[in-house]
C-alpha cells in the first residue's frame, strides 16, 4: 500500500526538497503541496492523505491550527500529522501534540529519518525525533497543564482511565516511557500481539487517536508524573 503525502510549507523550495525525497520511495508518493494550513486542511481533504509534514509557523493559518482542524474532522481520522519545527526545543510542540500531530521533527533531520517518520506515523505510532524525548515532552506538559489552562483535561482525562483495566494502564506506562510493542511486550513477559491489543483498547477507551494522544494523556491525567533534570 502507498503512503499518500501532504505537504505543508511555505517555502516552496523546502517542499521542493522533501517531494524529491518522499516520491524516491517505492512506498510513499506526494499527493498535494500546500503553502499554508487552511490549504492543507483542504488539500488533506481532497487528496485523502495519509500524512501531512507539517510546518509549525506559517502564514495565515498556521500549522498548529490546522492540525487542530484535522485532528477534530471525524471524516479525517486516517489522517496523521507530523509537525515540522526548526528548532526542536519549542513550546509548540506540546502543543501541537494537544492538538493531535502523531509527533515532530526537525527540518535539520537527516532524509532517513524523515522518511522513517513517514512510516512510523501512518502505522499510527508516536514519533519523537531523537533530540526531543519523553523527558522533554514531560517537561512541557508540567510546566503548560492542560490545553485550556484551567485542568479541566487533567481530570476528564483521569475520569476515563478509571475505565481502563489495570494491565491496560501498565501498557500505558510504558507507551508514555516511549517503549515500542515488543519492547513492553519483552518487559511484561507477554507478546507483542497482546501488548497491540490493549494499546489499541486504551486508545479507544481514552479517544486517542494514536499513541502520541496516549503520551499526552498519561501525563495531563497524572498517570506518570515528569521527569524533569
Amino acid at each position: 500500500m502507498t503512503i499518500r503525502v501532504l505537504l505543508a510549507d511555505d517555502q516552496a523550495l523546502l517542499r521542493s526538497a522533501f517531494k524529491v525525497l518522499v516520491d524516491s520511495e517505492p512506498d510513499m508518493e506526494v499527493v498535494g503541496e500546500a503553502s499554508d494550513g487552511a490549504e492543507a486542511v483542504a488539500l488533506a481533504r481532497s487528496e485523502r492523505a495519509d500524512v501531512v509534514l507539517m510546518d509549525i509557523r506559517m502564514p495565515g493559518t498556521d500549522g498548529l491550527a490546522a492540525t487542530r482542524t484535522i485532528s477534530e474532522d471525524p471524516e479525517l481520522t486516517h489522517v496523521h500529522v507530523v509537525m515540522l519545527t526548526t528548532f526542536e526545543v519549542d513550546e509548540y510542540v506540546v502543543q501541537s501534540l494537544r492538538a493531535g500531530a502523531s509527533g515532530f521533527l526537525g527540518k535539520g533531520s537527516e532524509p532517513e529519518e524523515l522518511l522513517n517518520a513517514i512510516r512510523v506515523a501512518a502505522g499510527g505510532d508516536a514519533l519523537l525525533s531523537p533530540v526531543a524525548t519523553k523527558g522533554l515532552i514531560a517537561k512541557f506538559l508540567a510546566q503548560g497543564g492542560s490545553s485550556d489552562g484551567d485542568g479541566s483535561d487533567g481530570g476528564a482525562h483521569a475520569e476515563r482511565l478509571a475505565q481502563l483495566t489495570g494491565r491496560e494502564r501498565e501498557v500505558l506506562v510504558q507507551v508514555a516511557g516511549g517503549l515500542s510493542n515488543d519492547e513492553i511486550a519483552e518487559r511484561l513477559s507477554v507478546s507483542p500481539l497482546t501488548v497491540k491489543t490493549h494499546v489499541n483498547r486504551a486508545m479507544a477507551k481514552l479517544g486517542a487517536r494514536d499513541r502520541a494522544q496516549l503520551v499526552v494523556i498519561a501525563y495531563e491525567s497524572g498517570l506518570v508524573r515528569p521527569k524533569v533534570d
